[in-house]
């Protein structure tokens, strides 16, 4: 175990096996951080002293400019000594549920769509988590560990579910999917992520989800409707798929209590008639513009979350930016 001081700041212990980002987040400092994955740079810190190793050196995180400025990608970096690191904590990211590593037991799945998949886990002993947060997982053969969301809501019993889409030649999912059978544990890090439920908000809430954005969507609005603070508050549920035979969520977002009065849910298809079902009579077109065309012109009131592919995740960001939607009330975790 080596010790990390932050510059004119608090100290912090490090297990040689962890790195700098979670063990930070274990000790309950608000450390910056979004994909925890080496991609996105937000993580980056100074090391003033001491030395760390890279889990993946060539992380686009990090530019050329940074390694000459002695900067590291937190969620990457394992110490090899002790440390002393330069970085500005933030207040919002003190984790409400310090992450941790435990073991959990895989005790069934469902299929949703023809590849996609719900897994639930059980663990004993586990941190609790809010709704739209996600878990690290560490799964056997792979040295990186995968990233998933949570789909349900922590009431707890230690379940853990999770909604994940088969990606055809991924590894990550390929080894979920089929060489990891029911009764099996697997090692769990979590839960991570800023794009939880803001209870606090008086605001009516914009879900915007894709493919296994579903995921956190269905956890925020489970979570919102299990909240007494959002008691009359509105959740309209945006959710963009391919063809008719990749859409899913209606049945879960059915099992809840105000479906169809504090509940909306529009499916939008980008592509009607891929696949088998041609008779589509729903929303066309891509998800981020459907949505965009019920808000109008009353982009201020709301609160936005979204989560889905990349492309579909930048659109949205990029239409919340172009409409000046304040940045406090738009939520999303940075996944590549």
């Amino acid at each position: 175990m080596h010790s990390i001081r932050i510059d004119n700041g608090p100290e912090f212990h490090c297990e040689a096996d962890d790195t700098l980002l979670r063990a930070g987040l274990r000790a309950g400092l608000g450390l910056p951080y979004e994909c925890n994955a080496g991609s996105c740079g937000t993580c980056k810190v100074e090391l003033v002293d001491g030395q760390v190793t890279s889990l993946r050196p060539e992380a686009p995180g990090l530019t050329d400019r940074d390694r000459a400025k002695n900067r590291v990608l937190a969620c990457q970096a394992q110490p090899g000594t002790d440390c002393r690191i330069k970085v500005r904590l933030r207040e919002e990211n003190v984790p409400r549920h310090k992450p941790a590593r435990f073991a959990a037991t895989l005790t069934s799945f469902r299929d949703l769509t023809h590849d996609m998949r719900e897994f639930t886990f059980t663990a004993k002993d586990s941190p609790g988590f809010l709704p739209g947060q996600y878990a690290l997982f560490y799964l056997p053969g792979l040295e990186a560990p995968r990233t998933y969301s949570m789909s349900n809501i922590d009431d707890g019993s230690g379940t853990w579910q999770f909604i994940v889409r088969r990606v055809p030649g991924g590894t990550g999912t390929v080894t979920l999917f089929d060489r990891v059978p029911i009764g099996s544990q697997v090692t769990l890090d979590g839960p991570y992520g800023l794009a939880y439920l803001r209870p606090e908000s008086p605001r009516d809430i914009v879900l915007i989800g894709g493919g296994s954005g579903l995921a956190p969507v269905l956890s925020l609005a489970r979570g919102a409707m299990a909240e007494p603070r959002l008691d009359g508050r509105k959740i309209h549920v945006f959710y963009g798929a391919r063809g008719v035979r990749d859409l899913c969520g209606n049945a879960e977002l059915e099992a809840l209590p105000g479906f169809g009065t504090r509940i909306t849910f529009t499916p939008v298809l980008s592509e009607p008639r891929a696949g088998p079902v041609d008779t589509w009579q729903g929303a066309t077109g891509f998800v981020h513009e459907i949505a965009r065309d019920f808000v109008g012109e009353r982009w201020a009131e709301f609160e936005y979350y979204f989560a889905g592919p990349p492309p579909m995740a930048k659109a949205v960001q990029q239409m919340l930016i172009e409409k000046r939607v304040p940045y406090p009330q738009v939520h999303f975790d940075s996944f590549y």
